[in-house]
């Protein structure tokens, strides 16, 4: 809770029975963007679930990183998608997607008010196109395995990147060059296995780091170069082990310590992450705000990685907006994510405003609900990728009379079965619940034993309300899973990880030809030829973990996304921070940090 912050109510969240508060500020939020139509404010309600539970739901609609190959439905070419081949739904490549061959008008339905909404909008859902990827075709070069991805070249499995060039296997990733296995990259190149760095070069197996040149292992580090295992260090070289040497001395030590098994030496460098010193919370230049990661805000709550921000909440990537509740955009560091007055909403951004339940609705639209892949376009209700459109409802054209006639009274039925104001229903995601980003920060076991009232069954409406817990399981419940594996290509030869040499010199180039086995999850998993060439390159080892475990081992090294009462280790402050008090890490306030390591 922020200052001058005041909580008028404490709710009980309707799907995992936690307790949330509701402040006044929430309260002024919703009577800001609850919308008028006909001279009449149709109140956005106070949420029924709490900030994590909505949250979940959003991402069960967001698929990043889950690629397949089928057929496009309008040209039957061979394509890679998000969505797999087990799913109904038609596909179309980028370019006839884009183009004018065909008209999402036509899908045009009316509203039937014997039914309820989500039911209406699901069966548009089904019959509709949609894209193989989220991206732009035209301004990608090279790059067919990415997702959520512009303006990038020779790109292979990059998921959330701009401007990128030759980049592999990275997550939020911009401005970026020659980088491999890393996430949350700014303006870097030749990087691996890091996470959370900006402005860096020659970069290997670091986290929290700017403005660091040709170094190993480091953590919070600002403006070092040649340096090795340092940690809260600033503007330092030829250091090892956070010890200053000579440049002579660094080099002649430093030969020896690369002959290393690099990947032993950064688990044991992780495994020592808790004997150095952690910041409470990543803040900079932010006033009266809580969460990780934000930068130059003003008066804004859990939020995440996001930057010139103010009086918003419940947020994760965004910047340059205002006014945002409970919403999750595609990346970071576009420049022109100008947003207002957004509620529960996901990928949104570039001059948007009154942006409410959509996906995907972007660049320059306004008054928009309940719609999927919408843009340049204003006054829609229930509609998917309409361009230049408005006064629309279930992709039927209307004049502004009709649609501002009909709107309060749709609205008025949606009250009546309880969908007004909440977001979609997980059940009609077009994504299997394992495919997507929720299942990275709310994890479900495949088992069908569940572990608590997370899992859900029945939709009353617009909520899925909690069945007893014998009764959940997968696939008739809001959370689908699936089961489709796609099939591997063709190789010589399946090799088991402990197989490969740690010498990358001892690796044949005939291991473009075989499969790995992970040595996690048993999954095998392919070396492409730009990969190899990158590892001679730098001298680094094969990797033994599947791409995809090597995704979740990095994401596993961020903290979780929730706030923690906690003392400062040094001075005994109360402070609220995203590590547990019951983690063994040396977590310091601002001001002990600032005092030990500048």
């Amino acid at each position: 809770m922020l200052k001058d912050e005041k909580i008028i109510e404490v709710k009980t969240c309707k799907h995992c029975n936690s307790s949330f508060e509701i402040t006044d500020k929430d309260l002024e939020f919703y009577e800001k963007v609850s919308p008028i139509f006909q001279d009449r404010k149709y109140s956005i309600p106070i949420p029924q679930l709490c900030p994590d539970c909505r949250q979940q739901r959003r991402l069960s609609f967001r698929n990043e990183r889950k690629l397949y190959k089928r057929k496009c439905d309008a040209t039957w070419k061979d394509i890679i998608s998000i969505y797999s081949p087990d799913k109904s739904f038609k596909v179309y490549h980028q370019e006839y997607w884009w183009s004018d061959k065909w008209d999402p008008m036509d899908y045009w339905r009316d509203f039937d008010f014997s039914r309820s909404f989500f039911e209406q909008f699901e069966e548009l859902m089904k019959i509709i196109p949609y894209p193989n990827l989220i991206t732009d075709n035209n301004i990608n070069e090279n790059s067919e395995y990415v997702n959520f991805s512009w303006a990038s070249k020779n790109c292979y499995l990059v998921f959330e990147n701009w401007d990128c060039e030759d980049d592999y296997y990275c997550y939020h990733i911009y401005s970026s060059k020659d980088c491999m296995d890393c996430l949350g990259i700014f303006w870097s190149n030749n990087c691996y296995e890091c996470i959370d760095i900006t402005n860096c070069s020659n970069l290997y197996y670091s986290i929290n780091v700017s403005n660091c040149n040709d170094s190993y292992f480091l953590f919070d580090c600002t403006n070092m170069k040649n340096t090795y295992w340092c940690f809260n260090l600033r503007n330092k070289q030829y250091c090892i082990f956070n010890k200053q040497y000579s440049k002579e001395e660094y080099f002649q030590k430093l030969d020896v310590l690369l002959k290393n098994n690099f990947k032993k030496s950064f688990y044991k460098f992780l495994s020592n992450k808790s004997n150095y010193i952690h910041l409470w919370s990543i803040l900079n230049w932010s006033e009266n705000s809580s969460w990780d990661f934000l930068f130059n805000s003003k008066n804004v709550k859990n939020w995440y990685y996001s930057r010139n921000m103010q009086d918003s909440a419940f947020i994760d990537f965004f910047q340059w907006s205002s006014n945002i509740y409970d919403c999750y955009s595609w990346g970071y560091d576009v420049w022109y994510w100008w947003a207002n007055r957004c509620y529960e909403s996901i990928s949104t951004w570039n001059w948007v405003d009154m942006i409410l339940f959509s996906y995907l609705c972007w660049e320059n639209s306004n008054n928009i609900y309940y719609s999927y892949l919408c843009r340049w376009s204003s006054n829609l209700f229930w509609c998917i990728w309409l361009h230049n459109k408005s006064y629309c409802i279930l992709n039927k054209q209307y004049t502004k009379e009709q649609y501002e006639t009909l709107v309060p009274k749709i609205i008025e039925h949606m009250q009546k079965t309880l969908e007004w104001w909440e977001f979609f229903p997980s059940s009609i995601s077009p994504f299997w619940y394992n495919e997507t980003v929720a299942m990275e920060y709310f994890p479900i076991s495949h088992s069908i034993k569940p572990s608590s009232p997370t899992l859900l069954s029945k939709v009353e409406g617009g909520l899925e309300i909690p069945l007893p817990l014998g009764e959940v399981r997968w696939g008739q419940g809001i959370f689908n899973r699936s089961t489709y594996e796609p099939p591997f290509p063709k190789v010589d030869k399946i090799i088991k990880a402990s197989m490969l040499p740690e010498d990358i010199s001892q690796i044949p180039d005939d291991i473009l030809n075989r499969a790995i086995e992970c040595e996690i999850t048993k999954k095998p998993f392919r070396i492409i030829k730009q990969e190899l060439e990158f590892y001679r390159k730098h001298n680094l080892p094969i990797p033994k973990r599947h791409p995809d475990q090597r995704h979740l081992d990095r994401m596993s090294l961020r903290n979780p996304r929730k706030l923690f009462d906690r003392k400062c280790d040094k001075c005994g402050k109360d402070i609220k921070t995203t590590y547990s008090p019951d983690r063994k890490e040396i977590v310091y306030c601002e001001e002990c940090y600032d005092r030990e390591v500048y």
